[in-house]
């Protein structure tokens, strides 16, 4: 599987783009692992707020920025059967968030959006608060378990 990082990680983040796209790899893995199949390339775009309300609109037709979008597509043939992922993920809303949850930096808020968007990419659903705390103590291990 091919992982992408467009945008740059901003440096108060300290997290080097290497460590970030590293962690989303591990993280697809951990999400395909779970339901099976064959992902193809995902890409995460760092994105601010602005680029995030865009996206957020053009996608789901909601206005305002959020933490990360997620958009899944089907292979077009002649390619063979699977995924292709893009994940926009917000670095403001990760600067803003970050602060709010005690030991948490924003470097770790950040990786959470990422494990968030490849669990969505697997399907993974979080309408009803019982689905958002499964998909949130799966996200927590996937961090607790990758090391950067």
């Amino acid at each position: 599987m091919r992982i992408e990082v467009t945008g740059g990680v901003p440096k108060d983040f300290a997290l080097a783009k290497a460590d970030l796209k590293a962690a989303a790899a591990y993280f697809a893995s951990r999400s395909r692992a779970r339901v099976g199949g064959t992902w193809h390339e995902v890409a995460v775009h760092l994105v601010h707020d602005a680029a995030s309300d865009a996206m957020h609109r053009a996608i789901m037709g909601i206005e305002g920025a959020t933490d990360v979008i997620t958009q899944a597509y089907d292979a077009i043939p002649p390619e063979a059967p699977g995924l292709h992922g893009e994940l926009f993920v917000n670095v403001d809303q990760a600067r803003r968030a970050a602060p709010r949850r005690k030991g948490w930096s924003v470097a770790r808020e950040l990786l959470l959006y990422v494990a968030h968007g490849m669990d969505h990419l697997s399907g993974a659903d979080d309408h009803e608060p019982a689905d958002y705390a499964r998909m949130r103590r799966r996200e927590l291990g996937w961090i607790r378990a990758f090391v950067v």
